[in-house]
């Protein structure tokens, strides 16, 4: 193509309103060409039939035919490393500039480091924008600049900042013109990439007055549908945090702000700290001596502990790619207190089970169970399996949805004993630790 164009890199921003990146893109001088990469370095290690991947593929065949239809323009679509696809690019177009907005996964800052070398190299300039959270890196900090490691005084601060903050909502649509004339971009089906339709779909969110008002009184109890399942879209950036921000503060509702703040606190945490993707924040805690039992673990994660509020959990997850958060932390605790099993076993499964899966925040909120994060919940902090029934699920609504044989024989003997487990853990972290 002999005309120069500009690049916008789609990547964790699948919409075009609201997103900053690709309207400083579209303002630029040159027409754009948007661009999607299934990235081999990160599908390859993806089940072949992950409902994400199905996820991402249809929001952007609806963002392919919305250009296409209204704009004459289209999203350019590419399957393998993003270094050898730009290679491609670069040879295939006259590229001036590349826009994209910031991801500060360990894996996306190595790519992007490597895509900015290699650009740079061909004298192409390489822009990137904050668009994922309201707040990032060092932009809330204590007072001698190092990070925060304790929620609480993190997200007051962040509060504080933000009333001198006007986060104005990026509107896209005066300036879609400038998208490259050209609806025969290269497109890619999902066996194209090696992938096969999921049956597990990405639920609609919910972020109605009605819910957000409710929030507070309803999130904490998982036989209600109390939640706005807006993690995944948050996620794949299907909404904007601006947004979302915008419709809690528009309800006064502290308590639903205090989750999309929590987000940002895990997501600076793991900038800060990379290696905790690996290795405990308390390093201390890295001296557990795990048990590590892998038949334990095959029926953990099947759903079948003999405690019911855990078992009703893990059959969510398997069977939705959902898990409600209250129980998260029950079944997390049981497999780092009561089976004595890493940690990092279980966020890997959650990380190829869960829909919302954001490394930052599954990293965070396991080693908050398992005690050796920051601000975490102190080791000899163990939920009981059987009082949180009492507390969250009194009238078993929830179990009796996703343990079918709960209270018949065919359901299984209790794995381990509360109170011995109990004991055996607080053993087993105190000589560690101590």
């Amino acid at each position: 193509m002999s005309e120069a164009v500009n690049i916008f890199w789609f990547r964790r921003d699948l919409r075009l309103d609201d997103n900053v990146g690709f309207l400083k893109a579209l303002k630029s001088e040159k027409p754009v060409l948007p661009i999607f990469i299934f990235d081999t370095e990160i599908l390859d290690k993806l089940p072949k039939d992950d409902a994400r991947v199905s996820f991402i593929h249809e929001q952007l065949q609806q963002m392919r035919q919305e250009l296409q239809d209204d704009y004459g323009s289209s999203i350019a679509m590419y399957h393998g490393k993003p270094k050898e696809i730009f290679q491609q690019i670069i040879k295939d177009y006259k590229v001036t500039e590349v826009f994209t907005n910031h991801d500060y996964e360990p894996y996306a800052a190595k790519r992007d480091k490597e895509i900015a070398e290699l650009l740079s190299e061909n004298n192409i300039e390489f822009h990137t924008f904050k668009d994922q959270v309201i707040f990032e890196k060092d932009e809330v900090v204590k007072k001698d600049g190092d990070p925060y490691v304790v929620y609480t005084p993190y997200m007051r601060v962040w509060k504080e900042q933000f009333k001198s903050l006007d986060p104005k909502i990026h509107y896209t649509s005066q300036y879609l013109d400038n998208l490259v004339k050209n609806t025969r971009l290269p497109n890619l089906s999902l066996k194209d990439i090696g992938f096969t339709t999921s049956e597990i779909k990405v639920p609609d969110y919910d972020v109605t007055p009605t819910l957000i008002q409710q929030y507070e009184k309803t999130r904490n109890i998982p036989g209600k549908e109390g939640t706005s399942r807006l993690g995944a879209h948050l996620r794949f950036g299907t909404v904007s945090v601006r947004k979302m921000v915008e419709k809690a503060n528009a309800e006064s509702n502290k308590t639903f702000l205090e989750e999309l703040i929590w987000r940002e606190f895990f997501m600076q945490v793991l900038y800060h700290n990379p290696d905790t993707v690996t290795d405990s924040f308390k390093k201390k805690y890295d001296r557990i001596e795990w048990r590590n039992n892998e038949d334990e673990f095959e029926k953990w994660k099947a759903g079948k502990t003999g405690y019911p509020l855990v078992d009703a959990g893990m059959r969510q997850l398997n069977e939705t790619g959902f898990m409600h958060n209250r129980v998260r932390m029950l079944v997390g605790s049981f497999l780092c207190k009561h089976l004595l099993i890493d940690w990092r076993w279980g966020e890997a499964y959650f990380a190829e089970k869960l829909l919302d899966y954001e490394m930052s925040s599954n990293v965070g909120n396991w080693q908050w169970v398992a005690g050796s994060g920051v601000d975490a919940a102190p080791y000899f902090r163990i939920f009981n399996p059987t009082t949180q029934i009492d507390k969250f699920d009194k009238d078993k609504k929830y179990i009796k949805e996703w343990v079918e044989e709960f209270g018949t024989d065919k359901y299984p003997e209790k794995m381990v004993d509360h109170k011995e487990a109990r004991e055996r853990a607080l053993k087993v972290y105190k000589d560690a630790v101590s």
